[in-house]
C-alpha cells in the first residue's frame, strides 16, 4: 500500500509550537520515537503527537516510518535538523553565559569514551573534577563502541582513532602502553616464559576479531604471531578479570593492570604496544564554557599521567583544579 503524501500547506506560524522542535530534535538523533521518549522523560505517544503536531505546521513530512528502520528523516527533515540544531546550540550558549553570569558554573556535560579507559582513569578523574565544580553534571558514558558526537550521544568523545571528516575539534589526549600481564598463580602452574617463543605454548584472553570497533584493538596477533585464544569477549574489562582467574595471558593497558598487584608484567621489554587516545567535540560545542572548562581538565589529567598511562609508573596523579 502506498504512503498518502502530505500536501503541501501555507506556513502557519501561528500554529507552530517551538516546544515541538526539541521533540524533533531528539527523534532525528535516535531514530525512535520510544528513544526520544526516554531521553525527554515522556512517553511513546506524546512524542509522536508532537511530531505529527510540527508536521501539520510546517505542512511537509519530516520523517518517514516504519517498524523496522524507525523515524528515518525525509529531505526536508534534514534541512530542518541543520537549523534546529544550531538553534539549541545558540539557546545553549546564550543560557550559559546569562544564568552563569556571577555565579558558580553549571550545566550538564556528556563525554563519551572507550571502555577500559572510562572506568579506569575517566571515571576517578571526572569524581575529582566535581570537587571544584559541583554544579556541573558529568554523565561518563564508557561504551565497548563508538558514541556518535553528530547524533549527541556524548559532547565529548575520547576515542582510539582521529573522528571522521566534519564539523568537529580534535586533539591527540595522549598515548598510552599495553602489555602482557598474568597472575603469579598463572606464572607457577604453566611452563615458564622466557622469550617469545615460549608464548607458543600459552593461551590468552583477548577481544572478539570480527566484532571489535576498531582496528586498533587487533593488537595480538601482531604481538604474539601464532598466538592461541580460547578466551575472547568485546570488552576489555571482560578480558580483564578472566585474566584474574590464572588460566590465561592477556595484554592490558598499562592504566588497567599495572596498579593492581595481581598482575605480574611478562616480557615487559618485548611485548609492548602503544596505541593513543584522541579528544573531540563538536566544533559549535567546543564554545560553551562548560565544554571547555571539563575538556581542558582531561587535557590536564592527561598530561599529569603521562608516565602512568605509558606504563613507567603505577599511581595515578590528580589535577588541582580552581573552583568555579
Amino acid at each position: 500500500m502506498q504512503k498518502k503524501a502530505m500536501q503541501p500547506a501555507k506556513l502557519d506560524l501561528a500554529r507552530l509550537n517551538w516546544d515541538d522542535l526539541r521533540f524533533f530534535l531528539e527523534v532525528a538523533r535516535t531514530q525512535r520515537a520510544s528513544g526520544a521518549a526516554k531521553r525527554l522523560g515522556v512517553d511513546y505517544t506524546t512524542v509522536a503527537r508532537r511530531v505529527r503536531a510540527l508536521e501539520d505546521a510546517l505542512g511537509t513530512l519530516l520523517f518517514d516510518k516504519s517498524r523496522s528502520g524507525g523515524f528515518i528523516l525525509t529531505a526536508e527533515g534534514q534541512r530542518l535538523l541543520g537549523f534546529v540544531d544550531s538553534i539549541e546550540t545558540t539557546v545553549q550558549s546564550a543560557t550559559e553565559q546569562i544564568a552563569n553570569t556571577g555565579h558558580a558554573l553549571s550545566g550538564h556535560v556528556r563525554v563519551g569514551s572507550t571502555e577500559g579507559f572510562g572506568c579506569f582513569f575517566l571515571a576517578p578523574q571526572l569524581a575529582r573534577f566535581q570537587d571544584a565544580h559541583p554544579n556541573i553534571t558529568i554523565d561518563l558514558l564508557p561504551v565497548p563502541h563508538f558514541v556518535s558526537l553528530s547524533k549527541r550521544e556524548a559532547d565529548i568523545a575520547v576515542t582510539l582513532e582521529r573522528p571522521e571528516q566534519g564539523q568537529y575539534v580534535y586533539t591527540k589526549l595522549c598515548e598510552y602502553r599495553l602489555k602482557l600481564y598474568a597472575t603469579a598463580d598463572y606464572l607457577d602452574a604453566h611452563p615458564p616464559i622466557r622469550t617469545t617463543d615460549d608464548l607458543r605454548h600459552h593461551r590468552f584472553a583477548s577481544y572478539i576479531d570480527d566484532l571489535a570497533f576498531s582496528h586498533e584493538l587487533l593488537y595480538l596477533e601482531r604481538a604474539v604471531p601464532g598466538a592461541v585464544s580460547r578466551w575472547r569477549s568485546t570488552s576489555a574489562i571482560a578480558q580483564y578479570f578472566a585474566a584474574l582467574q590464572g588460566r590465561a595471558l592477556a595484554i592490558l593497558p598499562c592504566f588497567m593492570a599495572s596498579s593492581d598487584a595481581r598482575f605480574v608484567p611478562v616480557l615487559p621489554d618485548d611485548i609492548v604496544v602503544t596505541r593513543a587516545f584522541y579528544l573531540s567535540c563538536r566544533e559549535d560545542l567546543r564554545k560553551l564554557k562548560r565544554i571547555t572548562t571539563v575538556w581542558d581538565y582531561l587535557r590536564a589529567a592527561a598530561e599529569a599521567n603521562r608516565a602512568f598511562l605509558m606504563g613507567d609508573g603505577d599511581h595515578m596523579a590528580w589535577v588541582d583544579v580552581k573552583s568555579s
